[in-house]
């Protein structure tokens, strides 16, 4: 989120949704991204700018990113203007018998056969991670994500912001899992992808922590307890400091002071743009209401440890919107203090009503959250739709028909 003028809280919206280029009959993954945009633009470049979206180059080969060109005013448009690119690069893959997949992990990559890293410009870094942490593992090569980066303009605004994300952070997979399978078979979680993902630098722990980040409420306190100890633990193993910028802090949430804003980096890839973006109202709506101190002062959102929220974070993580919440002051810190306990879902019908309150959805946004909260989050419905020990006969179908809710822009539905 590159701006000349700081912007304030909420005034732009960044967002980032990365795709897997798969066989179109077989699904398999194919690694044709630089193939692609060299045929767009004649170079193999990190990144290919359009008027709203640019296209970009990720750590593997068959992964493509779109993302905003610059910070996005609303994000209302944001799903037209997806859904026309992911229709570009589709019917520029056709010549290669390709296609798009969405969801948070490919359903039975090998990922130490599979894996190709990007080979271009920006490889020093991939190599760099790859020496340091064999990047041929689900945690690396096979999972795809939304990224939403939120603007502040000052300490006072990244205060605010931080406390209020962290918080959030939590149920958002209740809302966002698309991962239920690793290897062809049903994993133990609903959010595969974040499982494997908080893992996947278990060698240097301090650079996930525990996903959740600390309580820390200022640039120089985030610097010095954040950063600088990351970058003191992995310079034995990169010597040239080559991996020594912000990107290298894997927490689910990351401070880009550079850019100006918080990154959040937890929400698994939806079916279609559509899904994606109405996910993205609904937490920007509950991230206004927290910031803006409706249900607790922030003195008290200030005082949440990284391992209260993460012990629920971790129970979302495999439980989705099932999950049992039985922290009063977490529920009380939303309003519902008059429980003793609710599921995770129930959260969410709950934040959904107050934002409707407060600044009602869109009605095409309100249809697609409504769906989540009733049929499941996309991880939930396609566990439903495979049914319980689901054969690689009975992955692809169902896998093709994914491909064909993100070419055409349409839900997945449990029927």
């Amino acid at each position: 989120m590159n701006q000349q003028t700081k912007l304030h809280l909420f005034q732009g919206f960044g967002v980032e949704l990365e795709y897997m280029i798969v066989d179109a009959h077989s699904l398999a993954v194919k690694p044709i991204s630089d193939k692609l945009i060299w045929e767009e633009v004649g170079a193999y470049v990190s990144d290919v700018e359009f008027a709203g979206i640019a296209w970009s180059n990720e750590l593997v080969l068959h992964v493509i990113e779109l993302k905003t060109n610059g910070p996005a005013e609303n994000l209302a448009n944001l799903p037209a203007l997806f859904q026309e690119q992911v229709n570009k690069i589709n019917k520029l893959l056709q010549r290669h018998g390709a296609r798009l997949l969405p969801t948070g992990m490919h359903p039975f990559m090998n990922p130490l056969t599979d894996t190709q890293l990007w080979p271009h410009e920006y490889n020093a870094v991939y190599e760099a991670y790859n020496r340091i942490f064999d990047c041929r593992g689900h945690g690396w090569s096979n999972l795809q994500s939304t990224h939403l980066n939120l603007p502040f303009a000052n300490d006072e605004e990244f205060a605010r912001l931080h406390a209020a994300i962290r918080l959030l952070l939590p149920i958002i997979p209740a809302l966002s899992a698309s991962s239920p399978l690793k290897d062809g078979l049903l994993s133990s979680f609903v959010d595969t992808r974040l499982e494997v993902y908080r893992q996947n630098q278990a060698k240097i722990p301090s650079i996930a922590g525990q996903v959740i980040p600390e309580a820390v409420f200022s640039q120089a306190e985030y610097e010095n307890k954040i950063l600088k100890p990351l970058y003191h633990d992995i310079a034995p193993w990169d010597p040239e400091g080559i991996l020594q910028e912000e990107y290298l802090n894997s927490r689910g949430a990351i401070a880009r002071f550079e850019r100006n804003a918080i990154e959040i980096r937890i929400i698994d890839i939806q079916e279609c743009p559509l899904a994606d973006i109405a996910i993205l109202y609904l937490v920007v709506g509950v991230l206004k209401l927290l910031v803006a101190e409706t249900w607790d002062p922030l003195k008290e959102q200030k005082k949440w440890t990284e391992t209260e929220l993460a012990a629920i974070f971790l129970a979302v993580v495999a439980r989705g919107q099932k999950t049992v919440v039985s922290n009063n002051r977490y529920l009380g810190m939303f309003n519902l203090s008059r429980v003793n306990s609710c599921s995770a879902g129930e959260i969410w019908q709950h934040l959904l009503s107050q934002v409707q309150q407060s600044s009602p959805l869109p009605p095409a946004i309100y249809a697609v959250v409504f769906l989540i909260l009733e049929q499941g989050n996309l991880s939930e419905r396609l566990v439903k739709a495979l049914g319980p020990e689901p054969s690689l006969e009975k992955i692809k179908p169902v896998y093709l028909q994914l491909a064909n809710c993100l070419e055409n822009g349409h839900l997945f539905r449990n029927i």
